[in-house]
């Protein structure tokens, strides 16, 4: 397929704009979803039971995205991650953690333009949505940069358990993240990567891309840390577990970037320059 047109791109964002204001202005007047009933009933999930859990098999498909691989490992979609249509993810991510209609097509789109194929006609599989600079980028919070690791699908567990030890807030007297804590964790992965990784970059667009992937821990997770070690270390839904959106009409971009713009705004990498400049010299 050639690459859409200019024209094609414009009329479809400024659609899902138009759409996702709607949604948003609807969300404020309709009630949220009760608890224990944020996935449809008939969906996978729904009252908290969700698909078995099994491992990637030898020539299965993973990527970087955690949210993308729990969701193969439990076969909402394709359980060798390979095969996927566009127009299944945008359904399965809007069932699983309630993310608006408009931004589960946003992001599936963004993806099939960036691979050059067509949304309503073709498939992927995970692998191929870690084309470097693409979606997947520098200074992640659960992965090596590229070019310290080319297989993005692999963990790197300590950046996880240094995340975790960020954690200031309370729920329930246990530990939760907040947007503070994303941001100063957040700031410390970027210094960190760009004192190790020789070819280290990361742009606005892909810092955003970051702290978009960052506010799903918040927003989705709610930030709790007993939640996000399963989901993080073994990419696994714990049975029970729900979105914690309760929107009727899901997560809008508009309301997503409530959380994305300021976690960004209190990323200061700067704060973190005497440690990265120790690792330099370490390496």
């Amino acid at each position: 397929m050639g690459s859409p047109t200019i024209i094609y791109k414009a009329f479809y964002y400024s659609g899902i704009m138009a759409w996702d204001v709607a949604l948003s202005l609807l969300n404020l007047v309709l009630f949220k979803r009760p608890v224990g009933e944020v996935v449809p009933e008939g969906h996978p999930g729904y009252a908290g039971n969700w698909p078995e859990y099994k491992l990637p098999q030898e020539g299965d498909s993973r990527c970087s995205c955690p949210a993308l691989n729990t969701m193969a490992n439990h076969g909402i979609i394709s359980r060798s991650g390979r095969g996927i249509k566009f127009t299944d993810l945008t359904r399965q991510i809007r069932t699983t953690y309630n993310f608006s209609a408009t931004f589960c097509s946003f992001v599936p789109h963004y993806a099939a333009f960036m691979l050059n194929k067509s949304y309503s006609k073709d498939t992927f599989d995970l692998e191929e949505l870690d084309l470097h600079n693409g979606i997947e980028h520098d200074a992640s919070l659960t992965r090596l940069d590229t070019a310290l690791q080319p297989d993005q699908s692999r963990i790197h567990k300590p950046f996880i358990e240094d995340l975790f030890s960020f954690a200031t807030g309370k729920y329930k007297e246990q530990p939760m993240l907040t947007i503070k804590d994303m941001s100063r964790f957040s700031g410390k992965r970027r210094a960190e990567a760009r004192a190790t990784n020789p070819m280290f970059t990361l742009d606005l667009l892909h810092k955003l891309f970051g702290s978009t992937n960052t506010a799903t821990l918040l927003t989705a997770f709610g930030g709790r840390v007993d939640d996000l070690r399963v989901f993080l270390l073994e990419e696994r839904l714990p049975q029970g577990w729900e979105s914690r959106i309760r929107s009727p009409y899901g997560l809008t971009i508009f309301k997503f970037n409530q959380t994305i713009i300021p976690l960004e705004w209190g990323i200061r990498e700067s704060d973190w320059k005497g440690d990265a400049s120790r690792i330099e010299a370490n390496n």
